[in-house]
């Protein structure tokens, strides 16, 4: 139980640093930016796997800077859709 609310906890705080660092108005709330942040941190982890050959650990800087690159990712391809819709 406490994992699990280690990684809602983990992806708010990327998710929040994400849409901080993306410039523009993302309307979405607690929610959509936990997803977003937990999402990223998939992506990135598995960019980080795939450029660098291990997985990181969420511990490190280079994981959490990982996560925030693939939340940034995620909510600009949710922007571009949102956009196109």
């Amino acid at each position: 139980m406490m994992a699990f609310l280690g990684w809602i906890v983990f992806g708010f705080v990327v998710g929040v640093i994400a849409r901080f660092l993306m410039p523009g108005p993302h309307p979405m709330g607690f929610i959509l930016t936990t997803l977003l942040g937990v999402a990223g941190s998939f992506l990135g982890g598995w960019l980080g796997t795939m450029l660098h050959g291990g997985p990181a650990n969420i511990a490190e800087p280079s994981g959490w800077i990982g996560s925030i690159i693939g939340a940034a990712l995620l909510l600009f391809a949710y922007g571009f859709m949102r956009k196109r819709a």
